[in-house]
């Protein structure tokens, strides 16, 4: 059976400025982390990101199922619980621990007369607060429109506010659900035009980065990414204690001892059951994992479910097609990982080749002798090539660009053209080659490895 460590407010307490209150409403399947892990409390996860969205959770109610109800999530036995709960607490609100379908969503509202959040609208809410940036918020309000196509029906009555006033915008016969249908159809396309050129400029930078060599750190939320690279390059970026801080990529220069710029980004955190909508509307922010030529997999070491923690990440990783990317797998937060756990995560780290032990915030296992660091450094080293290259002397621009993204060992002119013999990653290679086959050059006069 497992724990049950959340102590709720004090009905008394539970609101705090503008917070509003509400029932944690929660299926408990066995794929349940709290139910392979006898220390998980199966509320922590939602408690923490009602408080992130600012609300106070201050009642649960649960149900052991093998799967949620089809049509209603939770059997009406708990559902009528749920509603006197509300009634005793005097709460309005109910948030579902699971992206509901739009026919769970009606059901659980009709019968219990309350409005319901599930998942995945809490999950949106949280990135709608913490967008900053122009394509932040671009991306979450696609996301929150292409989750919202199929439940305008419990959702809006109409959607006027969206674009300032819609009189006169119905066709002859239009419905007002047909109406906010169109309307959200028009504002969606719109968006995903504004994330293409987006994507474009964010292609633009990679390329412009072609000689260094790229580092993304990927993770669960609030593993410590963030503090990890604010220590490794010394940038000034938020750091919270908090889920989904940061959303934003960050990309610093890393001044590690190598042929090659390095460069360091942190990316959005994943979580289980992230929105489908949301992993769609974020794939120019993804695109730094997925360009890389290494991955940091962060995990917070002191979880009390590190290894489903690691799961889901890599579960994400394989949506946006980057599970077989090279990656080093980083256990972080050492200093706060309790003394009966640490067994358990020598066992992890003995199963998981190239997998590190750190403290990002006090600056533990990150440099020196066995280091993570010094790994790095021992990959860069491994995948640089030496190669020989002959280029027509017509073609300059191709001297230029391998001048550019590798290191020129040798340089000789003849008769026949330019000879260059360069180091260059594979990754740096095959970018070269493409180009030379692009520009028409056979790949035969050069690519000799030495």
């Amino acid at each position: 059976m497992a724990k049950q460590s959340f102590d709720l407010p004090m009905l008394n307490d539970r609101l705090d400025g503008n917070r509003d209150a509400a029932i944690v409403l929660k299926a408990i399947t066995p794929d349940d982390p709290s139910e392979r892990f006898d220390d998980v409390d199966p509320f922590g996860e939602i408690i923490a990101l009602a408080d992130t969205a600012n609300l106070t959770v201050v009642g649960t109610v649960s149900q052991r199922r093998s799967k949620p109800h089809a049509t209603s999530y939770v059997g009406s036995g708990k559902l009528e619980e749920v509603k006197a709960l509300a009634e005793s607490l005097d709460v309005e609100l109910i948030i579902a621990d699971d992206p509901l379908t739009p026919g769970q969503g009606r059901n659980v509202e009709a019968r219990t007369g309350l409005r319901l959040i599930d998942r995945a609208e809490l999950i949106m809410d949280i990135f709608a607060r913490n967008a900053r940036t122009h394509q932040a918020k671009i991306q979450v309000e696609l996301a929150q429109l292409r989750y919202s196509q199929t439940r305008l029906k419990r959702m809006w009555t109409h959607l006027s506010r969206m674009e300032g006033g819609q009189v006169g915008t119905r066709g002859p016969g239009e419905t007002q659900l047909e109406s906010d249908r169109r309307i959200i159809r028009h504002k969606i396309n719109k968006l995903k035009k504004n994330l293409v050129e987006i994507a474009r400029q964010v292609e633009t930078q990679h390329k412009s980065r072609s000689n260094a060599y790229c580092i993304a750190l990927v993770g669960y939320t609030n593993a410590g990414k963030s503090t990890l690279l604010q220590k490794l390059t010394g940038a000034d970026v938020l750091i919270e204690d908090r889920l989904f801080s940061t959303l934003d990529t960050s990309t610093r220069k890393w001044e590690l001892e190598s042929s090659h710029d390095i460069l360091l980004s942190d990316t959005v955190g994943f979580i289980r059951k992230l929105p489908h909508a949301l992993v769609a509307s974020f794939h120019a922010t993804l695109m730094e994992a997925q360009e890389a030529d290494l991955l940091l997999h962060i995990v917070d070491g002191s979880s009390p479910h590190v290894e489903d923690d690691v799961e889901t990440v890599m579960e994400t990783l394989e949506r946006i097609g980057c599970a077989d990317k090279r990656r080093l797998l980083v256990f972080n937060k050492s200093d706060r990982i309790p003394d009966e756990r640490r067994i358990d995560l020598q066992y992890l780290l003995a199963e998981n080749d190239d997998s590190f032990i750190i403290s990002a915030s006090e600056e533990m296992g990150i440099y020196g002798e066995g280091s993570l660091s010094e790994r790095i450094h021992q990959i860069i080293i491994e995948e640089e090539q030496e190669v020989e290259y002959r280029l027509p002397h017509a073609r300059s621009d191709l001297v230029a660009l391998l001048r550019r993204i590798g290191v020129v060992l040798e340089e000789k002119y003849d008769e026949e053209g330019v000879q260059l013999k360069v180091q260059l990653t594979s990754r740096e290679r095959a970018r070269f080659e493409a180009n030379l086959i692009e520009a028409g050059v056979e790949v035969g006069l050069g690519g000799k490895e030495v």
